[in-house]
């Protein structure tokens, strides 16, 4: 059976969120956030970063939540959520899981690592993830989600990018964007992953 290591409002909502998505049956522990805790050698026998999430299948064990979402995806998904493999749109939504974590959210992640060090950087952050936001609001202008399929995995991965932009205050400009992110909360499945 499916278990994820959790802890609300992390990264580790994409593999719950999916999950109940595919009414798959999963074990969810909650864990301590702390920073001693995720420091602790019994944490990281699991989580050899330290990070959240993990997932164990088995005898697997998984702490990358986007790489998560692909084996759900693979092992159960059952073709469902995600476009046949080698097709446009296939690709199009590989890029759009990338890009909700690789783009998106990397420029506000290093503005936290690098905040006092660089008093430029806050604005440099904000200006690329608006960039990038662009790209989104574009995207879901004339479509309820990203994919011409309808509700996939790259939603999933993008909605988490955006609660996470959300808290910096940069949707604002952004009305298309507002109104997916508000269809994506409206799930069923996005509402009990986020009431775990």
């Amino acid at each position: 059976m499916l278990k994820i290591f959790h802890v609300p409002g992390t990264r580790s909502l994409r593999p719950v969120w999916l999950c109940f998505e595919l009414d798959l049956a999963v074990e969810i522990e909650l864990i301590d956030f702390s920073q001693s805790y995720r420091d602790s050698a019994e944490w990281r026998l699991i989580s050899p970063a330290g990070k959240v999430p993990v997932m164990t299948d088995g005898d697997l064990t998984m702490f990358e939540s986007g790489a998560m979402i692909d084996y759900i995806l693979e092992r159960y998904g059952e073709g469902r959520l995600q476009p046949p493999p080698g097709t446009s749109q296939s690709a199009l939504h590989h890029q759009w899981c990338w890009f909700s974590e690789a783009t998106l959210v990397r420029p506000l992640g290093l503005n936290r690592l690098l905040r006092g060090e660089q008093e430029s950087m806050s604005e440099v952050a904000v200006l690329k993830t608006r960039d990038c936001l662009a790209v989104v609001e574009q995207a879901v202008s004339d479509r309820e989600y990203l994919l011409d399929a309808g509700f996939g995995a790259a939603d999933i991965m993008m909605g988490y990018s955006l609660v996470l932009i959300e808290q910096f205050g940069l949707l604002d400009d952004y009305p298309n964007l507002r109104v997916y992110l508000a269809r994506l909360r409206n799930r069923e499945a996005y509402r009990r992953a986020t009431q775990v």
